[in-house]
């Protein structure tokens, strides 16, 4: 698995597909965040901004072989954990991208009756809440199950809707909990949206695989 998340590494920084979902998402947070208004807030809006981003990553790194080269990988190392390692490499880059914006928005923002490190735990448990159902999105959204790229970016971006609107979301349970603890001065970790959301993402990730070992 080593060498196929470093394969998938590979392709994705060189083939700079990766600036796109990048600038999007540094878009938001600097449209979206103000420095000097309440840290929970602003880490609620930067933790909704991962959720798309990680979709459309993901996408990325399920598209970016050539049909040729995937084919020779899956050969070599089987077609499930081929699938397996783009979906992981998808989804680490915005979640290392998320941390780096949560540990910003912590020193920049307002936080009157909040710790730093109550806020950054908050906020990094909401971003990883927002990039894994995200990478559900993702996975759910691509290939195997859809591969005209119009439609997939469709339902990519309803999903990425859904994801942040829909109760029972492991993503809106958690920028909620941060919106809800700016109003009340309370950091609360979003544990339960955290934990929600790698189960939905282990479930998909598991799914996306099995499919594509099946109908590819």
């Amino acid at each position: 698995m080593t060498a196929l998340l470093r394969y998938q590494t590979g392709l994705l920084l060189r083939s700079q597909r990766w600036l796109a979902p990048l600038l999007l998402y540094a878009a938001f947070v600097g449209v979206g965040v103000n420095p000097g208004e309440p840290v929970l807030g602003a880490l609620g809006f930067a933790a909704a901004a991962l959720l798309p981003v990680t979709a459309w990553s993901v996408r990325i790194c399920l598209t970016q072989e050539p049909p040729a080269a995937r084919s020779v990988v899956a050969a070599a190392a089987g077609r499930d954990r081929a699938h397996l390692a783009a979906l992981v490499t998808g989804t680490a880059l915005p979640v290392l991208v998320g941390a780096v914006a949560v540990l910003a928005v912590t020193a920049l923002c307002d936080r009157r009756g909040v710790t730093a490190l109550a806020a950054a735990t908050a906020g990094l448990l909401a971003a990883v809440a927002c990039a894994l159902t995200g990478a559900a999105v993702g996975a759910l959204t691509s290939r195997p199950f859809l591969g005209a790229a119009g439609w997939s970016l469709a339902a990519l971006v309803l999903g990425s809707l859904l994801g942040l609107v829909t109760t029972g979301s492991p993503a809106k349970h958690a920028v909620t909990a941060l919106i809800t603890g700016s109003r009340t001065a309370t950091a609360e970790p979003p544990w339960l949206g955290c934990v929600g959301a790698l189960l939905l993402a282990v479930a998909a990730a598991a799914f996306a695989c099995r499919a594509t070992a099946r109908l590819e």
